[in-house]
């Protein structure tokens, strides 16, 4: 029997995780089940991004999203007793408030929503000494720093709506005692296929072309000056877990040589099936790749993993990609090697802190396709994690266990997914210039109290 995989790489042995997973990934979706009311009232202080600058929608571009029951390797979807939104619709901003609303309030508990989280005079910062428990997005993550630990004195549970704690001072979480929680799996592929676009986004150069066409032009030499086939291009992923190994499994089919680093080997028979080649080391991957593809967790192990050095290792003109985190980049080595023409070009959705500040040496860096944090937070995905923070909401509150594959950390050491992905310490330093990022937009808070008041 495999490993088990992780979003991030392969890690542990099934035999080491006893029989709770099995048992607990192998229920029917959504099944009915009642949850026991807690007797005494809990707070939940959850921070998702704004509302679109013209309004929390009415209409959809789609009538409905397929459904999925399960993951490639047989873990189930999440499966709470029920929810109380409709699959598709914008679940992760404010006024979406991930579908909880009902469900809480019915229950009597205390619910605040907000996208105002950094800096002392935010709603977070303010409502976070009595709050029991905080939800928080890769995407607009409130940073649970050692000093807001210190604040959070009723806190008992840090969930991630996606995938990645590393804003989660995991260190800070096992001195307090805090459960860390995250719904694993739930936007892998959703992120896997934001890879493969801007791979071939940078590749083919399409956002000049894209350009040129927009504002009425027909250059055709300026389209094409950059712009190359991938087809028989090496390309290697750092992570070969639940992300990498489907981004590897998406590039098969345009006929690339296929590279991966991983701390644990793939079975044998996927590397066949795939004609991968394994590297030991990253160093060994870079040397020999045109495409750099970075999908391992961000912790003290791999912040600035991609710094000047190791990006001078890669061949000249090669493209990066990376969907993982921002600070497993340099992010002044990136920009000056894509300045000086060493990277071809540089991709992804991920910065830090976030939202990144308005001079960020990214957004006006030469041969760049970033977005920002987007590529796992797409309305299919949304209908996955908005349900696993409610499965995990509903253990909790009925004092059942979490998912191993959902926990981070538990009774004050790494747990589950986190005691194989990550390393204890600490990563959210430099977190505090999030506040720099500024819009003209008023902060939205809302906010159900006891009894739905």
């Amino acid at each position: 029997m495999g490993r088990l995989p992780t979003e991030n790489g392969f890690i542990g042995n099934p035999a080491d995780w006893g029989h709770k997973t099995a048992l607990l990934s192998a229920g029917s979706r959504f099944e009915n089940r009642s949850v026991p009311r807690l007797a005494i009232m809990v707070k939940v202080l959850c921070v998702l991004y704004e509302d679109p600058k013209e309004g929390y929608p009415t209409t959809y571009a789609r009538d409905s999203i397929p459904e999925i029951k399960a993951y490639p390797g047989g873990q189930t979807t999440p499966s709470p007793s029920t929810v109380d939104f409709t699959p598709g619709h914008l679940l992760g901003s404010v006024s979406g408030a991930l579908g909880l609303r009902k469900f809480l309030e019915a229950a009597g508990h205390s619910f605040v929503v907000t996208s105002s989280k950094d800096g002392p005079d935010s709603v977070f910062e303010k409502e976070l000494p009595d709050a029991d428990v905080v939800i928080s997005q890769p995407f607009w993550p409130a940073y649970m720093s050692a000093e807001r630990f210190e604040k959070a004195k009723k806190l008992k549970l840090c969930l991630t709506a996606g995938i990645g704690s590393d804003h989660v001072d995991l260190a800070a979480a096992c001195r307090h005692k805090v459960t860390v929680a995250e719904v694993t799996f739930c936007n892998s592929i959703s992120v896997a296929e934001h890879v493969v676009m801007s791979v071939l986004n940078l590749v083919r150069s399409f956002v000049p072309a894209h350009q040129i066409a927009e504002t009425g032009g027909w250059h055709i030499a300026d389209c094409v000056s950059r712009a190359y086939d991938l087809e028989g291009m090496h390309v290697g992923t750092v992570g070969a877990g639940r992300i990498g190994l489907a981004v590897l499994k998406r590039l098969k089919p345009f006929d690339t040589v296929l590279h991966y680093f991983d701390n644990h080997r793939l079975p044998e028979s996927v590397e066949k099936e795939l004609n991968l080649t394994y590297h030991d080391s990253v160093q060994s991957l870079v040397k020999v790749c045109d495409v750099v593809t970075i999908n391992c967790p961000l912790h003290p192990k791999t912040e600035h993993l991609f710094n000047e050095e190791m990006i001078h290792s890669m061949k000249r003109g090669s493209y990066l990609i990376n969907t993982a985190r921002g600070k497993i980049c340099d992010a002044s080595a990136v920009a000056k090697a894509c300045e000086e023409g060493h990277l071809a070009g540089y991709a992804g959705d991920v910065w830090f802190p976030q939202p990144a500040p308005g001079d960020h040496v990214w957004r006006g860096m030469k041969g760049n396709a970033m977005t920002p944090h987007v590529s796992g937070t797409s309305l299919s995905a949304q209908a996955r994690y908005a349900a696993g923070v409610r499965e995990i909401l509903e253990c909790f509150f009925a004092e059942k266990p979490i998912r191993d594959e959902y926990l981070i950390v538990q009774e004050g050491r790494l747990a589950g997914t986190g005691a194989h992905s990550y390393t204890e310490g600490n990563t959210t330093q430099g977190s505090e210039e999030a506040a720099r990022f500024k819009e003209e937009r008023p902060c939205k808070v809302q906010r159900t109290s006891v009894g739905g008041s």
